[in-house]
């Protein structure tokens, strides 16, 4: 691969109390990974990133692909009924291979333009539509993961799977899957509620012995926590079920994470399993406002998500600047002693914070892996664009222009937009 450098105003974050920023400075790229950041270009050719800002690529760690078709409608009801009455009409749609391909087409020329360039997806019960979104996102060029979604008990007639059928899909899956390079398997049990505690444990035993990841949902709605209660009445908690079920891991990925007592965030820490905040699906779905700040001051790892489409945008920038306003609002009325998070720290969460999961990605240290967003700075529009920093003209688009604002993107230092 051949090696380049970026030219322009650069800005990332190693850590989520502060942002480095080079004015004027070179982003190298050798073998599609970072070499430095310097004030001299490197080998190969250089791009000029003027009128951009040169970021990381973004990670959006909880989306569901099926649901980007209805993305900004139903928000009137709380998670359950809205999941019976949209997600699961839709979401039995995707048998049809046909109906499939012009969603997830659509879903993947909207991630292209957006600054993400790493996703945990979701795809619904059907292998064969699932096999084809990994081929949509892998031709578009992004990089992360897909799962066929588990689910045999407490569903529609026309989504719910046997146990026997679930695995022996799951097993179809993960062989078929192996054709791909950049879009990788995850294993998917929707969550609880929707999977037998035998589901539970086959899954757990093959994410275990295939060193696979796995995704789920976890207290994203108190009526859900109480139902799990009462699915699984031996467990200590909902946290505590997963890790009976062998799910719990630094692999692992659980949305939401809305409603956890100290127990279950002891277990998030001590497992390293990441939790995927999805601040804008909470509000919409009216399920809460997760525990970041106590999730960051107890050794959780948290990334940012869209959960599209309990969330209405795929803009990862949004999500920046959503995480930041509700986390205001708990500091406000539930919180008081502690403090919400500060610009530097939501943008560390939608790079390197959820980027870790995928390995070295969402930073512009060397040796990570290159992935980088040219971000069209408009702050020339405010009136005292002469005075701003760096970091306040990533501030103003962040939160002025989150949408339609990416001018090129690269994963992995190719180009893919």
């Amino acid at each position: 691969m051949a090696a380049f450098s970026i030219h322009g105003d650069i800005i990332w974050t190693e850590n989520p109390g502060s942002f480095k920023a080079v004015r004027n400075g070179y982003l190298i790229v050798e073998n599609g990974k970072v070499k430095a950041v310097s004030a001299e270009k490197g080998e190969g050719d250089v791009i000029e990133a003027e009128g951009a800002l040169v970021i990381p690529g973004l990670s959006d760690l909880h989306l569901h692909a099926p649901q980007f078709a209805f993305a900004g409608l139903y928000m009137d009801e709380e998670l359950l009924d809205w999941l019976n009455h949209h997600t699961f009409p839709e979401e039995g749609k995707y048998g049809d291979l046909s109906y499939a391909k012009r969603a997830y087409d659509a879903l993947a020329a909207e991630l292209l333009r957006g600054a993400t360039t790493r996703v945990s997806v979701f795809g619904t019960i059907h292998t064969d539509s699932t096999l084809m979104l990994m081929e949509i996102l892998e031709k578009a060029g992004l990089s992360g993961y897909v799962g066929k979604v588990c689910m045999d008990r407490n569903s529609p007639d026309y989504l719910v799977e046997t146990t026997e059928d679930s695995l022996m899909e799951t097993e179809r899956f993960l062989s078929l899957s192996e054709r791909f390079e950049e879009i990788r398997p995850i294993i998917t049990p929707r969550f609880i509620p929707s999977c037998s505690d035998s589901l539970m444990r086959s899954l757990g035993t093959m994410a275990a012995e295939r060193h696979l990841p796995l995704q789920s949902h976890l207290d994203e709605n108190l009526s859900e926590v109480d139902w799990v209660r009462e699915l699984c009445p031996w467990s200590q908690s909902y946290a505590a079920a997963y890790r009976e079920f062998g799910m719990l891991g630094p692999r692992t990925i659980m949305a939401h994470c809305v409603w956890p007592d100290d127990s279950e965030i002891k277990l998030l820490a001590e497992s390293g399993a990441f939790v995927a905040h999805s601040p804008s699906s909470n509000t919409n779905l009216s399920s809460g406002i997760a525990p970041v700040r106590k999730f960051l001051d107890n050794g959780v790892h948290v990334g940012l998500a869209t959960d599209v489409a309990g969330g209405s945008s795929l803009s990862m920038l949004r999500m920046i600047q959503d995480a930041i306003g509700v986390s205001k609002l708990r500091w406000r009325f539930e919180e008081s002693l502690s403090r919400p998070l500060r610009f530097a720290e939501a943008f560390y969460l939608a790079s390197k914070g959820g980027g870790s999961f995928f390995g070295r990605v969402g930073s512009f240290e060397p040796g990570y892996d290159a992935d980088i967003v040219l971000l069209r700075d408009r702050s020339a529009e405010t009136v005292i664009s002469q005075d701003l920093s760096i970091e306040e003209r990533l501030e103003y688009n962040v939160y002025r222009h989150p949408e339609d604002t990416v001018m090129a993107k690269f994963v992995k230092g190719r180009r893919i937009f």
